[in-house]
């Protein structure tokens, strides 16, 4: 067991706590489950396996909660990782963090990890694969950027460095479950988009690494026709980066996720327009309004 804890933000994940809670038990001293008040099982399968749990209202603001949890989870350990519910280590990882997390440098505080995808059973490698993010990192030394989507963890001091093996995001819920995320999603993303080409918040600090490098590109990708830019980006993971490698699953995979998702918040982003012009304060009272999404909204902590 290493000097690590977890954190793991719930909202009626029973079908997949335990998988979590139950991968990294042999890795982690310390797991905390911060829930946004559910409606099933999830807090009682948490509590069973050994979890602290901690409930703090939905502000509709997954870094905003996540910064919450850091501020409340009395987290003794040294390293902390951040982990979805549908998330889990692959043995190789558990095992390479188990041999080398409590040996690293001083001088670093963040490990970059590699996620992998599954989308109807099958891990897609070819497309996207790997995804590089920084999930690791010292207790106190970093904070989740406050974005409406896609938030990354920036490090307030130290270095990174990278481990080899993958974490696995595998969902358990079925396509209409996902169908109706990714529109709640859309609606994120576009006021994410939206907020990079017009100024609508104030820049945090800069990311580094492909988090940084990932930020660029969709900095670009806001200079690029609405809809046109959609089609390029299913082009270049299908045929590109060989999508079309990976059958039935992979051809459905970028599709819904990197053409019809992509479609749909360009269709988000035309639709708010038509609604507000470019005016971001239009925008924001907009977004307020119709969705619920502020970066200045309060939230209530609660304990379970």
């Amino acid at each position: 067991m290493t000097d690590l804890a977890v954190i793991v933000l719930t909202y009626n994940e029973e079908i997949h706590i335990r998988r979590c809670i139950e991968n990294v038990r042999s890795v982690a001293k310390e797991i905390f489950v911060v829930d946004s008040f559910s409606g099933d099982n999830t807090v009682e399968i948490a509590k069973n396996l050994g979890a602290i749990v901690l409930q703090n209202t939905w502000g509709n603001n997954y870094a905003r909660q996540f910064n919450w949890a850091l501020a409340h989870c009395p987290v003794s350990s040294k390293w902390l990782l951040r982990l979805d519910a549908d998330e889990y280590l692959t043995p190789e990882l558990l095992g390479e963090v188990q041999a080398k997390l409590d040996t690293l440098p001083p001088d670093t505080s963040g490990v970059i990890l590699r996620r992998r995808h599954m989308f109807l059973g099958r891990w897609v490698k070819n497309g996207i694969y790997p995804v590089q993010l920084l999930r690791i990192f010292q207790t106190g030394k970093a904070v989740c950027e406050q974005r409406w989507m896609d938030e990354h963890i920036q490090l307030l001091a130290g270095k990174t460095v990278e481990f080899q093996h993958d974490f696995v995001d595998h969902n358990l819920n079925n396509l209409s479950w996902w169908s109706h995320k990714h529109v709640d999603y859309a609606v994120r993303e576009a006021a994410d988009l939206l907020d990079m080409e017009l100024g609508l918040t104030d820049d945090g600090p800069a990311l580094s690494g492909q988090a940084g490098r990932k930020r660029r590109v969709k900095s670009l990708y806001t200079r690029l026709p609405l809809f046109v830019r959609a089609l390029a980006y299913f082009f270049y993971r299908y045929f590109f980066r060989l999508g079309f490698l990976e059958g039935k699953e992979g051809f459905l995979w970028n599709v819904l996720q990197g053409l019809w998702y992509r479609l749909l918040v360009d269709a988000k982003i035309f639709e708010i327009k038509r609604a507000c012009g470019s005016d971001p304060a239009k925008i924001r009272a907009h977004l307020r309004r119709q969705y619920h999404l502020a970066v200045d909204q309060e939230e209530t902590p609660r304990r379970a």
